[in-house]
């Protein structure tokens, strides 16, 4: 939970003042530091980066009055559908989050030093 909202509250903030990769940055830079499996840490990112961009694009669409999400809308193969155009945007931003977040937790994971069994001592190695 501590990492969905991470991601969530910092995504939304770079890709309100960064281009739209931005997100992914930090989503694999959180995914790095928190992330401890990468199932939690992909479902982490792909909710929070999704979610964000799903309340920026809202956002967006409720400024113009839907003019701009129903013109690109149009330029699109959606149809012309603006809904369908907020749901494809949510469902990229939220596989780039994902991807981004789980790519940063195996990143963690490949890089940290597997663990050395202990030494067996003499009393162990008679016995």
């Amino acid at each position: 939970m501590k990492l969905f909202v991470s991601i969530l509250v910092l995504a939304a903030a770079a890709q309100w003042l960064l281009p739209w990769w931005s997100a992914a940055v930090v989503a694999l830079v959180l995914g790095a530091l928190l992330g401890r499996r990468g199932g939690r840490a992909f479902l982490a990112g792909f909710g929070g980066v999704g979610l964000g961009w799903l309340a920026l694009a809202l956002w967006q669409h409720t400024r113009t009055d839907g003019v701009l999400t129903q013109r690109v809308a149009q330029l699109l193969p959606v149809g012309g559908h603006a809904w369908a155009l907020l749901l494809l945007t949510t469902g990229l931003g939220a596989l780039v989050g994902g991807v981004a977040a789980l790519t940063g937790c195996w990143l963690r994971q490949a890089l940290r030093p597997a663990p050395q069994p202990e030494p067996a001592t003499q009393r162990q190695r008679v016995a």
